[in-house]
């Protein structure tokens, strides 16, 4: 009989293969030519699919997403030092969100590395700046355990970590590629150590303690309900989060509010906590430090107790304590489905009016509003169920890259990006990825013509206009952009609207359609 051989790999088809293995899937890439051996290991070896991007920083934004749904990592394929950092910034956010990402960065051949190209760079320095864990490949032999190294270096018990492997040319060309495979990953701790101090606390102060969820408290609706319970057994106040990564919302879970994004607010929503228990989450910190106003935002003197730390199971911590404290489960209040909205021209409420009434069964909603979108909190509780991912980190350009993501990370489900047209420029080009894709995306643009952000943002930290030059810095106008001629230039539908019945019917229309719409809306 004729005896079974392995087929030769080299360096690149190695890693291909031990990418299939290790469970990652889906690849979003922006190759050059160190990586043209990926490119072609990619379209000879099965299990992983390419998702071409036409930016780094959406590749980077879609991967985060998609780790968010999907809860198990995506590969990015990315070309050298600069071409990872211009995937940086969206690396910084899939960072905060804890999301797992393996970033595959072709470099120079070993040999060509020594002489000063006009692409030469620090490569490795550029990812340090964003990764949990770096390593650069010695040869097409190591190729394999290192894209095995990498897989098992994205995960950080409950939640992710990003891990960025370095691939020299010549070890993905080279011959002597072995596949390898990660291991399992391990079950994630459960800490109950913390338990019973935190039931002490919660049952002596009642209303004067909060239990302030993090995303591993906030992402699944059995943790909800743990902590639901335990806010109606003890009297202390639930939040999450306001940067919380993935969210369920809307009719069926409890409503959880989060906290306020703004100093003023969210120190008023804390004002007399005594104490704050951790269940996944931090202290809470101000976005920047303002003038006269406090970095910390609980009160002087608040205790902080860590029930359990964001890559712990915080369900499991949460139903712990609820259990400690002998909570009965309590039902989610009943909601009635919202049916109408004020008419009339668009503005922050009457939008969240419109996207309430109108929003399918089980949507993810991608949320890059910034200013607009800051109020929709107290209308989606009566939205149809659905998962709210916010931009984490704070750099913009998230939304648009985020809906590739989200839509490939839960296929079959619509999404719906709430974007400003300010953010939307950084990133404008995850459009063609979503027609080149067909993906259920409805994209709403909310075109203030202005960096309306900064424009509170310069009230914050007291600074005063006194001049054109100031004035045209937050402005977006001079010229207007186009943004549905800019949908279509990408392949995607575009329409634009100005009142709220505009709005609904061209949201119903973007859901009907199954694929990409993108509605400018003028707000």
């Amino acid at each position: 009989m004729p005896e079974n051989h392995t087929p030769a790999l080299n360096g690149a088809e190695s890693l291909v293969t031990t990418l299939a293995a290790s469970g990652v899937q889906l690849c979003f890439a922006n190759p050059g030519t160190s990586e043209m051996h990926f490119v072609a290991a990619l379209d000879r070896i099965p299990g992983v699919r390419c998702v071409l991007g036409l930016f780094e920083g959406v590749t980077t934004g879609a991967a985060d997403a998609y780790f968010r749904m999907a809860r198990t990592p995506a590969a990015t394929l990315l070309h050298l030092g600069p071409g990872l950092g211009n995937g940086l910034a969206n690396l910084h956010n899939a960072g905060k969100a804890r999301s797992g990402i393996v970033n595959i960065v072709g470099d120079h051949a070993t040999g060509h590395a020594r002489h000063e190209s006009p692409l030469k760079s620090d490569a490795e320095g550029v990812a340090r700046s964003m990764s949990h864990w770096v390593r650069s490949s010695l040869s097409a032999a190591d190729v394999g355990a290192d894209g095995a190294a990498a897989v098992q270096a994205t995960r950080d018990g409950d939640e992710g970590r990003i891990a960025t492997l370095l691939l020299p040319a010549d070890t993905a060309w080279g011959a002597g590629g072995r596949a390898a495979v990660a291991r399992p990953a391990e079950a994630p701790a459960v800490v109950l150590g913390a338990v019973p101090a935190a039931a002490r606390l919660l049952k002596q102060l009642g209303p004067r303690a909060v239990l302030l969820l993090g995303t591993g408290g906030s992402r699944s609706l059995a943790a909800q309900q743990h902590a639901a319970a335990i806010a109606a057994h003890t009297g202390c106040q639930v939040l999450a989060e306001f940067y919380n990564a993935r969210m369920p919302g809307g009719r069926g879970t409890h409503g959880i509010q989060r906290l306020p994004y703004s100093v003023d607010a969210a120190a008023a929503r804390l004002a007399g906590a005594e104490a704050l228990v951790l269940a996944g989450s931090t202290e809470p910190i101000g976005f920047f430090g303002y003038p006269g106003k406090p970095s910390q935002l609980k009160p002087a003197g608040a205790a902080l107790l860590e029930l359990a730390a964001p890559h712990h199971d915080v369900p499991a911590a949460l139903a712990a304590l609820a259990a400690e404290l002998g909570a009965p489960p309590v039902p989610a209040p009943a909601r009635s489905v919202p049916t109408g909205w004020p008419r009339g021209p668009l503005d922050a409420e009457s939008v969240a009016a419109v996207v309430a009434a109108t929003l399918p069964d089980n949507a993810v909603v991608v949320d890059e509003a910034v200013s607009t979108g800051r109020g929709f909190s107290s209308a989606m509780v009566s939205a149809a169920p659905h998962d709210w991912l916010p931009t984490m980190g704070g750099a913009i350009g998230f939304g648009l890259p985020g809906g590739v993501g989200a839509a490939l990370g839960a296929p079959g489900r619509p999404v719906l990006v709430l974007e400003g047209d300010g953010s939307a420029m950084y990133t404008v080009q995850a459009l063609w990825t979503m027609a080149r894709e067909s993906l259920p995306v409805v994209v709403v643009i909310f075109a203030n013509r202005a960096y309306r952000i900064l424009q509170g943002e310069l009230l914050g930290v007291g600074a005063a206009i006194t001049g054109q030059k100031a004035e045209a810095m937050l402005s977006l106008g001079n010229p207007a952009l186009d943004w549905v001629a800019m949908a279509r230039a990408h392949g995607v539908p575009g329409v634009q609207v100005a009142d709220t019945d505009g709005l609904a019917k061209a949201l119903r229309d973007g859901f009907a359609s199954g694929g990409p719409v993108l509605i400018e809306a003028l707000v």
